[in-house]
This record gives structure tokens, sequence and C-alpha cells, in this order.
């Protein structure tokens, strides 16, 4: 497994999510129950569990597109419960969104997608919007050349590089990711997996990422928490995640597809 040099106990001590108690359900359908779950600064945090067990629901919730039916969500010191709706807005301006298809406007290039949050939110003209931009397409890996096409004519590898610099236009404190990797080639997840934590070591923000891929969680996650049960099961190091007691957490880590994602990884 790959070990990320920026992680430090100090940096443990530090949560910028703090769920507690949350309750979601949908009419008589109860998703979480009395969940609890904690992302530390500097952390890539994988979100895995099975299907039905309301990984994206739990996210949509942190960033406020679900309203919670009970519990709390502390998010960078802060308790969103206690906000007006102008302060929440405030706070989730810190943050940056990768939804599972990227998400991007079709009827905008890729300059438009990146710039249009930091005309709208951070108000700038948009010459100097559209020169961030670039270089937010940069910071991804993507040529200039890239800037002027539509997300139509572009690779699913290139539109998720594209979808991490809208992401990052703001320059988030937490990145949230749903399946990043998610209809990629093999090639492609991997150099995704590579460019998110060179990211994240080089700006120093943390990641809550939602995935199934077993090669995400070796090649990018510091801890991982199994959603089962209607709550987090385990948080903790993928080894010891691993060889939690847990028929599902068995089947996809000591499965066939989880001992050849760990073979790869191992140093």
């Amino acid at each position: 497994m790959v070990t990320h040099s920026n992680k430090s106990s100090e940096q443990h001590s530090q949560p910028v999510i703090s769920v507690r108690g949350l309750v979601n359900r949908f009419g008589a359908n109860v998703v979480h129950e009395n969940l609890d779950l904690t992302l530390n600064q500097g952390e890539i945090l994988g979100v895995v569990g099975g299907s039905g067990t309301g990984k994206s629901v739990l996210l949509r919730s942190i960033v406020g597109l679900k309203r919670p039916n009970d519990g709390t969500i502390e998010v960078l010191g802060t308790r969103l419960n206690d906000l007006s709706e102008e302060q929440r807005s405030q706070v989730e301006r810190r943050f940056g969104v990768l939804f599972q298809r990227g998400a991007l406007f079709s009827s905008l290039n890729l300059q438009e997608n990146i710039a249009l949050p930091l005309i709208e939110h951070a108000k700038l003209g948009r010459e100097e919007a559209e020169y961030l931009a670039r270089l937010k397409l940069s910071l991804v890996g993507l040529s200039p050349n890239t800037a002027l096409q539509f997300p139509e004519s572009l690779s699913g590898g290139m539109v998720k590089r594209a979808a991490l610099a809208r992401a990052l236009a703001l320059d988030p404190d937490i990145l949230f990711l749903d399946e990043p990797t998610a209809g990629l080639d093999p090639i492609g997840a991997a150099a995704f997996d590579e460019l998110l934590v060179t990211l994240r070591d080089a700006l120093g923000f943390s990641v809550f990422l939602v995935t199934h891929d077993l090669d995400t969680l070796y090649a990018a996650c510091d801890r991982v928490a199994v959603l089962s049960q209607k709550r987090v099961l385990v948080t903790d190091t993928l080894a010891r995640v691993a060889s939690y007691d847990d028929e599902w957490i068995q089947d996809y880590f000591q499965g066939p597809r989880g001992r050849a994602a760990q073979h790869a990884h191992q140093n």
C-alpha cells in the first residue's frame, strides 16, 4: 500500500468534517441511522459500501444538497445546522465537488465551465476568470488546447480531469469526489489516482472520496470508511479495515479482485 508523505498524527487530530448521529430517511426507508464519521485535515478518506448503503446520500448531506432528518454536521469548525442560508453558502464555497459523470455544462466549453464559479462566487471579471480557468486546466494535466473544446468532444478521462479542474476553481479546503474513476480504463483510472494524491500533497486540501474502485483505495486513500447497517461500520487504515470481521468486508477485500488490487499496490 502507498504511504503518503504529508500524513502525521498531528494532522489526524484536526478533523475538518465531523458527522454525529446522522439520520437520513426517504419516506419509510431509513438510509442512515445514528451515523458518525470524521474526515481529518489533509487526508484522503475512501467511503465504500454495498449497493443501497447511502454513500452518495452521505456526500450530498455534507455538501448541503440533502437536508438530514436528524444529527449534526460540523465542517471546518462550524456546525452547519446552526447557520443561516447565507452563512451556510459561505462555508459551502470552501467545498469542491466532482460528481460521478462530471456534470459539466454541455453548452459551455471547458474554459467557460471552470470560469463560471469564479464569476458567480468570486465575482471575478470574465477575462481574469478565464485566465484562471486555463491555469486550473494545466494543473490537472490538460493542455491549453483543450480550453475551447466542449465536453462532448473529450474522452472520459479528460472529462474527469476537466471536472476536477472546475471543482478546484475556488481553491477549496475540502474536495468531494463521487466515483471519480467510474467508467475509466485502468490506465486512465491509475493516472487520475496519482494526480489526486499529487494535488492533495501540493495544495493541502482534504478529500472525501466515494468509490467502489479497489485500486483507488490502495493507491490514494489514507483511511477507509465502510458503510453498512445504516451507519459507518468501521473507519481505519485499509489494512485494518480489510481484516475486519464482517462478511461484506471480507468478500470485498479478500475476494479475487481485492487480492489482485492488494498485490498490484504492494511495495
